[in-house]
């Protein structure tokens, strides 16, 4: 298992610690580092800032919005930066959710399967090169001859000679339907809650995609890209502290993070066997009662979505991680020191 560094998107200002932990990822034998974006800073840029300060470490977004871009402007992006890093792009990509799609980039959110099949093969076709880009999907389509359309659209064929034509594509998804046609059209998959106790729900979801006729991979082949907080501790007293500070983020995605009628990582909670804790703890966070909902959420839930203890717990826990098939564990740390501890205590 490899191991990854998420940066994630900036909040209200850029971190002024991102230099130093990048550069020691690199050094350290991490194998990738990861931006995001939601609605403020995008995921290509940092990459492009400092996939120029690296020399190891592939550039991976976890992830890209699809609506934010056309898929062959998001192809010109993985294109671009694959050639500036000399081959170490890994482009990652999700629907994102029907607040952000709708209210942010003023674009409708219906059908995000058929939508994810278009942008994924039209971005494969820019990097083929084989021939002038098309697409007859209802979504997307190339060249464009819908209402406003002047009539004179056409095929075009990248002018850029892609270095690889074959960049890897992962994946962002949470729903059995999405999560099956991960499996069977992309490289990779970025799941947001994936757990040990968890890993048993997917395993079906998957198989059924690697068993469709032309899918690209196998288990064997696929890479799952899982995300965590990772800290050690030194005592047991200490892991509450961390534990308890980990609650209003876990409270956040259970209870906020999305409409009540669309929140996408509510219903991963409740596929994992809180119906009823995350139906409370949504009713409590849209009320405004953030605290009441962070206090309902367990220890034990936290506990198995994120890799908290003493040097040979943590050891033990990502042991547990790697045999459910994550092939990298994507981490958020904070420091250089941290950086390479981790890099030094797992290696």
């Amino acid at each position: 298992m490899k191991l990854g560094l998420q940066l994630g998107y900036w909040g209200a200002q850029p971190p002024t610690h991102h230099a130093e932990i990048v550069r020691a990822a690199d050094e350290s034998g991490f194998d990738a580092v990861f931006t995001a974006e939601a609605w403020g800073s995008d995921a290509f840029t940092p990459l492009a800032w400092w996939g120029r300060e690296t020399t190891n470490v592939r550039l991976g977004t976890s992830i890209v919005q699809m609506s934010g871009r056309t898929p062959t402007s998001i192809a010109m992006h993985a294109l671009t930066l694959d050639h500036l890093s000399g081959g170490r792009m890994v482009l990652g990509m999700g629907v994102s959710g029907p607040q952000v799609v709708e209210g942010w980039y003023g674009e409708p959110f219906a059908k995000p399967l058929a939508r994810t099949r278009e942008v994924v093969d039209i971005i494969r076709q820019v990097l083929r090169r084989e021939g002038p880009v098309t697409n007859e999907g209802p979504h997307y389509p190339l060249p464009y001859a819908g209402e406003g359309s002047v009539g004179l659209g056409k095929p075009l064929k990248s002018i850029t000679h892609p270095l690889r034509a074959d960049i890897p594509i992962w994946l962002g998804a949470e729903g059995p339907k999405n999560v099956a046609q991960t499996a069977e059209i992309a490289d990779g998959w970025i799941p947001i809650f994936y757990t040990p106790r968890s890993a048993g729900m997917y395993r079906p979801w998957l198989d059924e995609g690697f068993t469709r006729a032309g899918a690209r991979r196998t288990r064997e082949t696929f890479e799952i890209a899982a995300t965590c907080h990772f800290q050690v501790v030194a005592d047991a007293a200490e892991k509450q502290r961390v534990v308890d500070g980990m609650k209003p983020v876990v409270a956040l995605y259970m209870g906020g993070m999305g409409a009540k009628e669309a929140n996408f990582h509510n219903q991963v909670f409740v596929r994992m066997g809180y119906e009823s804790l995350a139906a409370e703890v949504q009713e409590l966070y849209l009320a405004g009662k953030k605290d009441q909902a962070t206090a309902l959420i367990p220890d034990e839930l936290v506990d198995d979505m994120h890799i908290i203890g003493t040097p040979g717990e943590v050891k033990e826990r990502v042991a547990q991680w790697e045999e459910t098939g994550v092939t990298t564990l994507m981490l958020s740390l904070n420091t250089a020191d941290e950086v390479r501890s981790v890099a030094e205590l797992l290696a």
